[in-house]
C-alpha cells in the first residue's frame, strides 16, 4: 500500500526509536546508524572490542641486563653475565621472588610485560625486534631456570651496544619452551626478511641468528 513520504519517515523514525529504545534497556552501545534516504536506515552492528588484560607468555622473574663486548656470541657466551644478574638479584632479595613480569615471544617481537605490586596489571612493557636479537639460550650453569637472550639496543647517536638479558622462569622446562619458541620467531622472521630482499640468498648463513641451546636433557 502506497504511503506519502511523509508517514514513511515517521513509520522508519518510530521503528529506530524502538531498536534504540531496547538496546538502551539492555545496556549494550547505540549502534551506529546511517542515512541514505528516509526509506533506508541501516543498522550497523557495533560489538564492543574488550581490551583483553591477559597476555599470552611465560610469567618470569626479570633478572636485568648487563652490556656485552664483542659481537660474535658461541655457546656459553651469556654464562658470566647471568650469574652475575643471578647473584646480584640474590643479595637483593631475602627470599624466592614471585614473578614480576610475563614474557611474550611473537614471530617479529618479544613483550616484557612488567606487573604491578600485586603481579595483576602491567605497569610498563618492553619490546625488542626479534631482527635485532643476536643469541638467546636457556643453558645456564647457574640455574636451568634461566632463559637469556642477548639485544642489539640502538642508542639515541645511531651506535650500538650488547644487552644481555636475563629471566627466571618456575622450571627449566619453561625456560626450555621459551628457547624453541625464540627459535621458531627466529625462522619467521628471517623468512620474512628473505622474501621481502632485505637478505640475500648468498648470505642468508652469515645473517640468520646464532641458534641457541634448547636440548631437553
Amino acid at each position: 500500500m502506497w504511503q506519502p513520504a511523509t508517514e514513511r519517515l515517521q513509520h522508519f523514525q518510530t521503528m529506530l526509536k524502538t531498536k534504540l529504545n531496547v538496546l538502551t534497556l539492555r545496556k549494550e552501545p547505540l549502534p551506529t546508524v546511517i542515512f541514505h534516504e528516509p526509506e533506508a536506515i541501516e543498522l550497523c552492528s557495533t560489538t564492543p572490542l574488550m581490551k583483553n588484560r591477559t597476555h599470552q607468555g611465560c610469567k618470569v622473574t626479570y633478572l636485568g641486563k648487563v652490556t656485552l663486548t664483542g659481537t660474535q656470541f658461541l655457546t656459553g657466551c651469556t654464562e658470566s653475565a647471568v650469574i652475575g644478574l643471578w647473584e646480584q638479584h640474590a643479595l637483593a632479595q631475602e627470599d624466592t621472588t614471585p614473578a614480576n613480569a610475563i614474557l611474550e615471544i611473537r614471530p617479529f617481537q618479544v613483550r616484557l610485560h612488567h606487573l604491578d605490586g600485586r603481579r595483576e596489571a602491567t605497569v610498563h612493557m618492553d619490546t625488542y625486534q626479534v631482527a635485532r636479537i643476536a643469541y638467546c639460550t636457556a643453558d645456564h650453569n647457574v640455574s636451568p631456570n634461566i632463559f637469556a637472550w642477548i639485544y642489539r639496543e640502538i642508542n639515541d647517536d645511531l651506535t650500538f651496544q650488547m644487552d644481555c638479558h636475563a629471566v627466571e622462569c618456575e622450571s627449566k622446562l619453561e625456560a626450555k619452551k621459551l628457547a624453541h619458541a625464540m627459535m621458531e620467531a627466529f625462522k619467521k622472521t628471517f623468512n620474512s626478511m628473505k622474501s621481502d630482499g632485505r637478505i640475500h640468498k648468498s648470505s642468508s648463513s652469515d645473517e640468520f641468528p646464532e641458534e641457541s641451546a634448547t636440548d631437553d636433557d
